[in-house]
């Protein structure tokens, strides 16, 4: 009841009142507008309980309306319960047992008072029956899972919300199921019974309704062998809804017991069994018999084994055995036996025919398969000969046909076809696997082989088998490749985790290679996703690398529920479709902001502020609340903030704002997650302006006796627009009221005041006006004088603590001296330490202050301050700074950031974090409070917190959570005074994390030259952190990692690999890590292992140099690729066409060591092509190179010298020439070559002879004595060697013979060695009679020999024949069609033992040369004729002295019964030399033995001349 006073009617009746009121200060508005004008009272209806309220009223005549009464004072309504329900009830099963119910709250219009919670009642649907009730007790909780139901029923449920007052009206019920459970009863009167041997048929009649928990979704028929219990077959069935069901099962073993069952199942699963029944299925016609064979086979008889059927079907009552004559039917004989009997004699055959036999076994259903085979009387079956002729054809992605020739049947037919495949990398070091069998097709010539793998290189190989056993495998077949096909599966275990607010981590098992069905490079995945709430189109990712596991979804709608699939796809075309899985994108801060925001200015400090919610769509979350920013605009001021709680609120009144001040408004809505986006543009409004305050900085600075001069400042709070300034002064001991008043226009800033008492005080006011009125005004006293001066500055500055705090402090001072003319105002300065700039604080703090209160500061920062003060005449000095003075600790200002989360271990998480800001940790950090909680919609689950208490520990791990739940994680950063703000959440899932370790034991073996094998064991088991899922192996070379680095991924919790197609010889690093279905774990440390060695590649070149009629220098360079230690090289070479007589030699030259690359060669014929082959070798050899060369002088290259003349003088022998024709360019040199008598073959004796030179001589020291010589010269230009001179006639090295060297001097010493070896010989018969003496004719191989020879006169360096590092294999083979003429031998020599073994040309051998001698192999063109098996003599210098004639029939002396040998290869057996030398190989037209000689200079002997190569 509102009631009031008449008032004064303005001298016309008043017409009618009006009322306004003010709701919560909200602004006033009219509630009755035509108020009786007779009454003075009124109830006041329409009001809302648990409000406050002002009235106020007016009355109204003709002239308009009145003042307004004065405000009652502020009424508050009682409450009363909430007069409108809750609204938007929604209600969905959760589970089987349990229902979530969410609701909004009533209008606020209708709360009444302050909501303090709701009572949420339920019932069975449909049922009278008695609510139960669940009261929740927070009015900000809108949600509640009312748990314990009953499964898959429906309830009706309400909620009501209620107040101090009391509970409001419930809504209306809305009804919903429980989700469906799985049945809890079976199916009821099953019956099962068998059909025939492979089906059981099933009768049975549905459980009660009221036990099938759900909507029947069928039934399922199972069965199982007694004996093997896991191999159940289920043959599901649908529900019919009328009277018994029936179904059968079928495919099932033949006369097999079998428990049987039924159950019915829902959508959630499966319900109970029913009790099975045990029943047999029938006996049918038994499988064939096995392993049928025949044994003591004769002309006229045989017997034949067998063995019981594997499927018998029943129980085998006997057999029947068969035989007839190959082809024909009418010869036909059968035996039944009985069921014990397993062999059976047939007699009565006729001898050396073939038989068919046939064995069969029986039940009472009938005779089963037969087993035939087809044997000869008399004839013992024997093992199979290989299949033959492999073809392959028709290749498929799945198939191929192989034809091929059958082998040897072994006198029986064959039973079975046996075909075995290498799989993907083939070679012979590869496994063979079976692939296919084929019984009883004993005829069969082709077989299509099936179940390939698409896009897989195969090779096969066949075995047949008959009754004795299994034949040798075939030839391996050509290499073929299936055709690729699209993959056949999806990739597995795929799940989904919510990575962002606007992503989806979708992770996968990928595909093995073997699955892959085309070539890898192609090989990728697919991703399509969907929304479910809308119809919206399928969107698509495509990953292309085959290997990748997960994949991130972007560009997401924020808190939106997705379906995603995957599938594998080639080049061919795509696999299936994984399962749908479903995957919630995180709550995120809302991405628009608050519609249809407006602002009303209602007085000169509030602005009324509304606005709409922010779209469904993009609220991205629950709302909580809202915040509004606001700044004023014109004055460049801090942003402010307040917040309203609550999603409800859609209207606040800003308070406390500055008068007649434009401001910049946004509301934006928030989350959990944070703020969303700031509503834009910015609304302004500007506040109602009232009267001004007080002008500022009011200063005299020109002061006379009569007259003063008076400056000012607008105000700083002008609270509208200025219309004017008033100045009123009077005498400061006249009458208070009695001013002089002058008003200036709004832009003046001074004014003069004359007539003036001179030496008088003052008191003037300045105010300003705006429309609203007169402000406050500001009062100064001046004196009217001429001695005035600064004033002086404040002293005594202090800062009690008392009053110091976080961001504020107060300044006290004592002010100075005014020096004569009063303080107008005081200015602050603050500075922040250590390093801060003085920043004035204020400079219009007023005169009469003593003190003054710093806002707006630092948390625990020191500072220091000072003041000054200003009159009239101007600034003091400033006082003397305070001490420092440290506002006190304020929680930290900002929480740490980049907080991270990760599963550590199964059932912990490892939380990371950066520290805040420096400047924003307002004090000594302390430590950190990790707050988690589990995210369930049950608002039981409270937050529980990990306090970490090291200010510098930037991790932390949360432990024993649940698994498999969602969690979020909000850190803060806490000192003494409290904490911070909390962090964004950051949301995990426990449950799930990459193994902690790495694998054990990690073991390297070599396998061949291009495979390891790669071995572990296991990360420990607690270290896992759930079932591994495979593993990654990285492997590179040594020393290489970046450029060689692969790695190879194992999808299988094997614990072998095998890496191939690696390089041979090759040292490799190996990790391995094991990965689950978190990601990867550690890789362990690296581990080496070595490929072994494999055959070398191809020398890299092959060059030839010094090339002459008859010699030359071959050399070769080391392979690129040794794939090994390099042992050796063998070089080859032959004429391309017969030489002599259709005759083709070929010579073969094993190099030890890999340091010579190099080799002379001086049996060539001029003008005979030469095919040049080199290998190297490490285990084996690798390939050839190859290169053909020409003997004799290049094209342009020199003619040959002319008039060779060879002179002797006493100390050498004199070679002149006169220069032949010098070619297409100058001549560059000349080289002499020289052929001794002692050997018969040229050789370069002299290099490098100036071209100028047409003479040299050679000392008889460097020439052997005794030894004849031919001379012949060879000119050199920049084409290569010219034609040789022809040779100089032969002359003689020797020397005038010493006594010791004539005839008689050495018959005596013969006769005294004589003596002397008869008496050592009887001294050594009477010691052993039995000793056996070697003699070196006999063809064994004598040890450490080494052989120098020494020429007549000394004139000749002593030339070495010692072993040479290499093996020389000389061949001939077919030319041209004629056949190889029987091999020349030195056995046609004759030559003793002495002549051979103890003197070489009258020089006696000093030291001794091992040589083993081992037959060559003859190749398959070599006439067989001519082998020879007995060895040459141990000396075979005799060899080379057979390439010249007159040697080969001067030789005089025979050896007696000396057989023909065969082509012999000298191998070395002496020490490696270490010095550098000439390689020469000499080979005969007419010998297959060849002798190089090597060696390092006999001890005592002379250097040979440069240049020059061994005689032999």
């Amino acid at each position: 009841m509102l009631s009031w006073v008449r008032p004064f009617d303005g001298n016309s009746p008043v017409l009618y009142y009006m009322v306004e009121l003010s709701e919560n200060n909200s602004p006033w508005k009219v509630h009755l507008s035509n108020v009786d004008p007779k009454m003075t009272d009124v109830t006041v209806s329409g009001l809302t309980p648990a409000r406050t309220y002002q009235f106020r009223v007016c009355a109204v005549n003709q002239v308009g309306k009145g003042q307004y009464s004065t405000e009652t004072s502020r009424l508050m309504l009682p409450e009363e319960p909430p007069s409108a329900p809750p609204k938007n009830i929604v209600a969905s099963g959760r589970t089987n047992q349990s229902i979530m119910v969410q609701w909004q709250p009533p209008p606020e219009s209708e709360h009444n008072g302050v909501l303090h919670g709701y009572i949420l009642r339920y019932r069975l649907a449909g049922l009278p029956g008695e609510y139960q009730y669940k009261n929740i007790t927070s009015a900000e909780i809108n949600y509640c899972l009312v748990k314990d139901l009953i499964i898959w029923t429906q309830y009706e449920i309400q909620v009501a919300s209620y107040n101090g007052a009391g509970l409001g009206a419930f809504s209306r019920a809305v009804t919903e199921y429980t989700l469906q459970g799985v049945p809890t009863a079976p199916p009821q009167n099953v019956q099962s019974e068998a059909v025939d041997s492979t089906t059981i048929q099933f009768q049975w009649t549905p459980p009660p309704q009221q036990f099938i928990n759900g909507i029947n979704q069928g039934y399922k028929l199972l069965a199982w062998p007694v004996d093997a219990p896991e191999t159940v077959t289920v043959v599901t069935i649908a529900p019919d809804f009328h009277g018994v069901h029936s179904g059968c099962i079928t495919n099932l073993k033949k006369f097999t017991a079998y428990y049987t069952s039924v159950l019915c199942f829902t959508t959630p699963g499966d319900g109970p069994q029913s009790t099975p029944q045990l029943l047999h299925t029938l006996e049918d016609k038994p499988g064939a018999v096995g392993h049928l064979s025949f044994t003591e086979i004769l002309d006229t008889s045989l017997k034949v084994s067998w063995q019981e059927p594997v499927e018998k079907n029943g129980i085998i009552t006997g057999y029947q055995v068969s035989w007839e004559v190959y082809g024909r039917n009418e010869s036909r004989l059968a035996r039944t036996l009985v069921n014990t009997t397993l062999e059976y004699k047939i007699t009565g055959l006729s001898s050396l025919t073939t038989y068919t036999i046939e064995v069969a076994a029986m039940t009472g259903k009938g005779t089963g398969l037969v087993t035939s085979s087809t044997i000869s009387s008399g004839v013992p079956p024997e093992l199979p000969g290989a299949p033959s002729n492999l073809v392959i054809s028709n290749i498929s992605p799945r198939s191929a046909t192989l034809q091929f020739r059958p082998g040897y049947d072994g006198k029986t037919s064959t039973s079975k076809w046996i075909v075995e495949g290498q799989v993907g990398v083939l070679g012979d070091e590869e496994e063979w696997v079976s692939l296919y069998e084929v019984e009883n097709e004993p005829d069969a010539q082709m077989l299509e082989i099936p179940s390939l793998t698409p896009y897989t290189y195969y090779r096969f190989r066949m075995r047949q088998v008959n009754v004795v056993g299994q034949s040798p495998f075939s030839q391996p077949s050509r290499v073929i490749q299936t055709l690729q096909a699209p993959p056949d599966v999806a990739p597995g275990s795929v799940t989904v985790r919510t990575a962002s607010e606007t992503s989806l981590w979708i992770r996968w098992v990928p595909l093995p290679d073997t699955q892959y069905n085309g070539n890898p490079e192609s090989v990728g995945y697919r991703i399509k996703f969907w929304r479910i709430d809308l119809q919206s189109s399928v969107l698509m990712k495509v990953i292309s690398d085959r290997l990748e596991r997960e994949y991130t979804i972007e560009d997401l709608e924020e808190w939106t529920e997705y379906e995603l699939q995957i599938q594998a796809f080639n080049a061919i075309g795509a696999g299936p479709w994984s399962q749908v899985v479903r995957g919630r994108t995180r709550e995120s801060v809302p991405s628009a902001p608050p519609e249809n925001v407006s602002a009303e200015a209602v007085s000169s400090t509030q602005i009324l502020l509304t606005w709409a919610a922010v779209p469904e769509p993009e609220q991205n979350g629950l709302i909580l609340g809202y915040k509004i920013l606001y700044r004023a605009k014109d004055l460049d001021s801090e942003l402010k903030s307040q917040i309203v709680r609550g999603n409800h609120t859609q209207s606040h009144l800003l308070a406390g704002l500055q008068k007649y001040v434009l401001y910049e408004i946004q509301v934006l809505a928030f989350t959990r997650i944070g703020d969303g986006v700031p509503s834009s543009p910015p609304v302004v409004e500007r506040t109602k302006d009232d009267a001004p305050g007080p002008p500022v900085r009011l200063v005299f600075p020109e002061v006379r006796l009569t007259s003063v001069r008076i400056v000012w400042q607008p105000p700083e709070e002008p609270n509208g627009i200025i219309l004017g300034y008033q100045i009123a002064y009077r005498l400061a001991n006249s009458s208070p009221n009695k001013f002089t008043t002058v008003e200036v226009g709004s832009t003046v800033r001074q004014f003069t005041a004359t007539d003036l008492n001179p030496e008088s005080a003052y008191i003037f006011r300045t105010s300003a006006k705006t429309r609203q009125g007169w402000g406050e005004p500001l009062e100064a006293t001046v004196i009217t004088t001429e001695k005035r001066e600064r004033p002086a500055p404040p002293r005594q500055l202090i800062t009690p603590q008392t009053e110091v705090s976080s961001q504020s402090l107060k300044l006290q001072w004592v002010p100075g001296s005014d020096g004569s003319s009063p303080v107008r105002y005081f200015t602050v300065q603050v500075r922040e330490l250590p390093n801060g700039e003085w920043q004035t604080y204020s400079s219009s703090i007023s005169h009469e202050a003593t003190s003054c209160i710093i806002e707006r500061l630092n948390p625990f920062t020191s500072y220091k301050l000072r003041v000054k003060a200003t009159n009239d005449i101007g600034d003091s000095d400033f006082s003397t700074e305070t001490e420092a003075v440290t506002t006190l600790q304020d929680v930290p200002g900002e929480p740490p950031s980049s907080v991270s989360v990760t599963p550590h271990t199964t059932s912990s998480v490892l939380v990371q974090w950066q520290p805040p800001k420096v400047e924003s940790l307002n004090g000594l950090l302390l430590g950190y409070r990790i707050y988690y909680r589990e995210l369930d919609y049950d608002p039981g689950s409270g937050t529980e917190s990990k306090t970490v208490k090291n200010p510098s520990a930037l991790r932390a791990e949360l432990t024993h959570l649940k698994k498999y739940k969602r969690y979020e994680v909000l850190m803060t950063a806490y000192n003494i005074i409290g904490e911070s703000p909390t962090s964004t959440p950051v949301e995990v899932f426990v449950g799930e994390a990459a193994p902690a370790m790495a694998p054990q034991n990690i073991q390297v073996n070599a396998l061949s030259a291009s495979q390891l094998e790669i071995a572990w064991d296991p990360p420990p088991a607690d270290s896992q952190n759930g079932n591994i899922q495979g593993y990654k192996i990285y492997y590179w070379e040594m020393d290489c990692q970046n450029d060689t680095e692969k790695v190879k991924v194992l999808f299988l919790p094997e614990t072998t690999v095998r890496l191939k197609n690696l390089t041979s010889h090759t040292k490799y690093l190996v990790c391995v890590s094991a990965f689950n279905a978190a990601g990867d774990g550690p890789r362990s440390s690296p581990k080496q292992g070595r490929t072994l060695q494999a055959a070398p590649g191809a020398p890299s070149f092959l060059a030839f140099s010094e090339i002459t009629c008859t010699t030359l220098n071959v050399s070769w360079g080391e392979p690129a690729a040794a794939n090994g230690i390099l042992q050796g090289y063998r070089v080859v070479y032959e004429p391309l066409a017969p030489v002599h007589a259709g005759v083709s030699k070929v010579v073969t030259v094993d190099i030890k060591g890999n340091w010579q690359r190099w080799l002379k060669v001086r049996d060539l014929v001029k003008g005979v092509t030469y095919l040049f082959r080199v290998q190297a070798r490490t285990i084996t050899y690798g390939p050839e190179l190859q290169a053909n060369i020409t003997a004799g002088p290049a094209k342009g290259s020199p003619g040959s010298p002319q008039e060779i003349q060879v002179t002797k003088s006493a100390s050498g022998l004199t070679v002149q020439w006169t220069e032949g024709d010098s070619g297409d360019k100058p001549t560059t040199g000349y080289i002499i070559e020289a052929r001794p008598s002692d050997e018969g073959l040229w050789d370069a004796f002299v290099k490098d002879i100036p071209p100028s030179a047409t003479s040299y001589t050679v000392s008889l020291d460097k020439l052997k004595q005794g030894v004849s010589y031919e001379f012949r010269v060879v000119a050199v230009n920049d084409f290569g060697y010219g034609a040789q001179s022809p040779p100089s006639a032969a002359i003689s090295a020797q020397t005038e013979t010493p006594f010791y060297e004539e005839w008689w001097f050495l018959l005596v010493m013969a006769l005294s060695s004589l003596i002397l070896i008869l008496l050592v010989a009887f001294a050594l018969v009477l010691h052993g009679q039995n000793k056996k003496y070697k003699n070196c004719s006999t063809g064994k191989s004598i040890s450490n020999v080494e052989e120098t020879v020494t020429l007549d006169n000394g004139g000749f360096t002593a030339l070495e024949l010692n072993s040479r590092h290499l093996n020389v294999k000389s061949t001939f083979s077919k030319k041209n069609g004629t056949r190889s003429p029987p091999r020349p031998s030195p056995g046609g020599l004759h030559y003793s033992d002495e002549d051979i073994c103890n003197k070489y040309n009258g020089a006696v051998l000093s030291e001794s040369v091992g040589l083993n001698e081992k037959p060559m192999e003859v190749s398959e063109s070599e006439a067989t004729d001519s082998d020879y098996e007995d060895e040459l003599p141990k000396h075979s210098f005799v060899n080379h002295y057979m390439s010249d004639p007159t040697y080969y029939n001067s030789w005089k002396r025979q050896q007696k019964g000396v057989k023909h040998p065969a082509s012999y290869r000298y191998e070395e057996c002496a020490a490696s030399e270490t010095e550098p030398y000439f390689q020469t190989v000499i080979t005969t037209q007419s010998s297959g033995g060849v002798y190089t000689p090597t060696g390092q200079p006999a001890p005592g002997s002379r250097t040979p001349v440069t240049g020059f190569s061994s005689f032999v």
